[in-house]
């Protein structure tokens, strides 16, 4: 953590003094600092933004709700460094997480190092509408993971998102677009990538991951990137509609969620066996109104990891299904209203996992857009055999 606070400050002091660059400030949301080289040789955007939660579980029992369980954290920390370098062709991100969520899940195959790093990546249009991105960074997953958790239009992302959803790896990106008419424009998105998650230091333990995603906007683009941002907030004045299909296959995958989850060990080393990831998804905005929906599908070759001598060794995959169904309105004071329904279906005999459906109803405040917003919503989830939950959850959210 000192190296970073190091690093900041001498890049903060820097830019009080820089020769033969220009450095400005920016709107509110704009980010903090923006810096431009000397004949425009290269740019860079400093932004920082913060996520402040609590929340309150209730769990039903005997017939009523008891004391709850509640919780204060810093949910996320994040500080953003973005720009091009050279030729504005050539743009690149850096992004690093602060919060203790951002930075867990630290091990022998991350070198036993905080992860403190979320993206970290170059993307080169060298021709055309074709992009090259390499790096670390999101892989083109259901449309509600790819959304900032800035920009979303609830608290936080549904359940099917954090059962199913393949985030991020390190690999190679390509991207392309093209239209077939005046408005409808059709995009796509392949990957290679690693297989294991985000900063992985030791590796290849299984083979690599291979995502395709393609989408369709039949009505031309959404405004303000609003496609990948949650709630009508630019007050669509004609239907936009996006609708997407991904594809994704884990060649000899070593964790219980795809490249996510836990490390299927033996009593010999690891776990293999292929895992498919299918999503369906749609986005839809009108004059304040939205829609977003999702359908995810994972299966394994053989979900039940085994020994060498063909012995279950108590770990499997998460393989199953689930639908999310979202839908909003914004009011002209830009209070917005929006309702969740979520529900995951696990494969019973493989995973001993029950059904879960979640309804959630979200009040959202936005002063500036996402730029600085409060959030709240409430959650009542049924799970087969075992008892309900009521959540209640509050969210300050600023971007600078």
């Amino acid at each position: 953590m000192n190296y970073i606070k190091l690093v900041m400050i001498a890049l903060l002091f820097s830019t009080a003094k820089l020769y033969g660059q220009e450095v400005g400030t920016s709107k509110f949301g704009k980010g903090i600092f923006n810096i431009k080289g000397e004949n425009d040789s290269f740019s860079m955007n400093i932004s920082a933004r913060m996520q402040f939660l609590t929340s309150s579980t209730w769990i039903e029992s005997d017939g009523g709700y008891g004391s709850p369980e509640s919780n204060f954290l810093v949910r996320r920390s994040r500080l953003k460094f973005k720009g091009f370098a050279y030729d504005p062709k050539i743009t690149y991100k850096l992004e690093l997480g602060l919060s203790n969520r951002d930075i867990s899940g630290a091990n022998e195959f991350t070198s036993n190092a905080p992860r403190y790093i979320l993206d970290a990546y170059v993307r080169w249009n060298f021709y055309k509408n074709f992009t090259l991105q390499v790096g670390q960074g999101k892989l083109p997953g259901n449309i509600e993971r790819v959304i900032s958790s800035g920009d979303l239009a609830m608290v936080d992302r549904s359940l099917l998102n954090s059962r199913f959803n393949i985030d991020r790896d390190l690999g190679m990106q390509l991207r392309h677009h093209f239209k077939l008419s005046e408005k409808f424009i059709v995009k796509e998105i392949f990957a290679i990538s690693q297989g294991e998650g985000r900063n992985i230091t030791k590796g290849n333990l299984g083979g690599h991951q291979y995502t395709g995603r393609v989408e369709v906007l039949p009505f031309g683009n959404f405004k303000s990137k609003g496609d990948y941002r949650g709630a009508d907030l630019e007050f669509e004045e004609s239907p936009k509609l996006l609708a997407g299909v991904v594809y994704d296959i884990n060649n000899d995958a070593v964790k219980s969620r795809s490249n996510m989850g836990s490390y299927l060990e033996t009593n010999e080393g690891f776990y293999q066996t292929d895992i498919n990831t299918l999503f369906f998804d749609t986005h839809f905005k009108y004059r304040g109104f939205s829609i977003m929906a999702e359908y995810a599908d994972r299966t394994a070759d053989d979900p039940i990891a085994k020994n060498e001598d063909n012995s279950p060794t108590g770990d499997v995959v998460n393989v199953g299904d689930a639908f999310n169904f979202q839908m909003g309105y914004v009011l002209p004071s830009n209070i917005a209203i929006t309702g969740r329904y979520t529900n995951v279906n696990f494969d019973e005999i493989v995973t001993a996992k029950n059904k879960i459906s979640q309804y959630t109803l979200g009040l959202s405040r936005y002063v500036a857009k996402h730029k600085l917003k409060v959030q709240t919503d409430v959650t009542y989830q049924t799970t087969a055999t075992s008892n309900d939950q009521l959540v209640y959850r509050l969210q300050f959210d600023i971007h600078f």
